[in-house]
């Protein structure tokens, strides 16, 4: 735990009471323009918000229950666009979030749809793997694909054979592709496309990707807690140990502290382009890197790591110029996602640096939802930042462990 923020509490209250009328945001904001099983930009992810609330004794199960009703009033997706932020595993994610034996028929359902779609996708990938394929974006990422769904199940069933063959499919990821041993000299999580996922002009050799919304951070992230959760699986620390090695080649260090890459590429002589340090954001930025190096750290037991990569962060939070590069609120591009990394790390951190870093930072982003709200989502908009207001306010770890979306838990 930090010490509370009247503040910061205060001003996720008032969001979440602007968000209390499922119907009426969803005329006023949200029609149109996402759907309602959508976590990251519909009514599952202001579900959470509703739901952390009342599971820290804040808030109305009433609320919650409304806003996963409007979530759950469409067919639910099952196919190819269903993933950790839409469809059936979002809102089984979100049921389980609840807490309740309310959902208990209806969150069984869920979990077999998700553990059919996961099986499924594990063959594809393994499928992939067997013909030397380069690997593929949605196929493993955390957004779209296996790291994600393996997110669902770790928290979800930890012990269920399903989790620990997602573990198995990270682990061989990390392995050179058969009959492709060292290939054109970059690892096997080298990505032949954009930062988009699709091939792009602007990435005529493809990309390595560092970031946790799409790239290893997510692997690294989901290894490390499935250590500390003692799921059993061969080969995960040794996978681990790879993917950190090679992030450690491209680690840099300014006048402020340590940094990542959001992402790499390969010049015309096909020699790795230099790095260049992205904006302090969950998606590509310190916020989402430093927490799954310090999650490593901890799960390795390598306090060299761990003390990196909180030195990385308090110097992005000390840093003006570092924070005014996130102009936005949201948890992914903006504000709340540094605001939520850093409150996961100070309360794992070796000293009470980070937590003193927490008020200014939070009232920076209270100040900003103070404004009228144009956007209610999750990712980007308010429902995200109120819950790491809320977080901060509280000085509590989430009750729903919502942030395990973000790979923050």
């Amino acid at each position: 735990m930090t010490p509370t923020h009247p503040a910061a509490l205060a001003a996720a209250t008032a969001v979440a009471e602007a968000l209390a009328d499922p119907q009426a945001i969803q005329r006023e904001t949200l029609d149109g323009r996402a759907r309602p099983q959508s976590l990251a930009g519909g009514a599952v992810g202001i579900a959470l918000l509703h739901i952390e609330r009342a599971r820290s004794g804040h808030g109305d199960d009433a609320l919650a229950h409304a806003w996963l009703k409007l979530a759950a009033s469409q067919p639910i997706s099952a196919g190819n666009n269903a993933n950790l932020f839409h469809g059936a595993p979002a809102l089984g994610f979100a049921l389980h979030a609840a807490s309740t034996t309310r959902y208990r028929r209806t969150l069984a359902a869920l979990d077999d749809t998700t553990i059919a779609l996961t099986r499924t996708r594990l063959a594809t990938a393994h499928t992939r793997i067997d013909r030397g394929d380069p690997l593929l974006m949605r196929e493993f990422d955390l957004i779209h694909g296996l790291t994600g769904l393996g997110v669902y199940h770790l928290h979800r069933h930890p012990a269920h054979p399903v989790t620990r063959d997602v573990l198995a499919y990270l682990v061989r990821l990390t392995h050179p592709l058969p009959g492709r041993p060292g290939v054109e000299d970059v690892p096997p999580w080298w990505m032949p496309v954009g930062l988009s996922g699709e091939p792009h002009p602007n990435y005529p050799q493809g990309h390595g990707n560092i970031g946790i919304a799409h790239g290893i951070g997510a692997i690294i992230a989901y290894l490390s807690l499935s250590i500390l959760h003692d799921v059993p699986a061969a080969g995960v620390r040794d996978a681990l140990a790879r993917l950190c090695a090679w992030t450690d080649q491209w680690r840099h260090h300014d006048t402020t502290g340590p940094w990542w890459p959001g992402y790499l590429t390969l010049d015309h002589t096909r020699r790795l382009e230099p790095p260049q340090r992205p904006r302090p954001s969950w998606c590509y930025g310190i916020a989402g890197t430093a927490r799954a190096q310090q999650l490593a750290g901890i799960a390795l037991g390598d306090t060299n790591r761990q003390a990196t990569a909180e030195n990385g962060m308090l110097a992005a939070l000390r840093d003006p110029t570092q924070r005014a590069l996130l102009p936005e609120i949201g948890l992914c591009h903006g504000k709340a996602g540094l605001l939520q990394a850093a409150f996961r790390m100070a309360v794992d951190a070796r000293s009470p640096a980070l937590a003193a870093e927490l008020p200014d930072l939070a009232a920076q982003l209270a100040t900003q939802l103070a404004q009228p709200m144009t956007d209610p989502e999750l990712m980007d908009g308010a429902a995200g930042a109120a819950l790491a207001l809320h977080t901060v306010g509280t000085g509590a770890a989430p009750a729903s462990a919502w942030d395990a979306v973000l790979l923050l838990a």
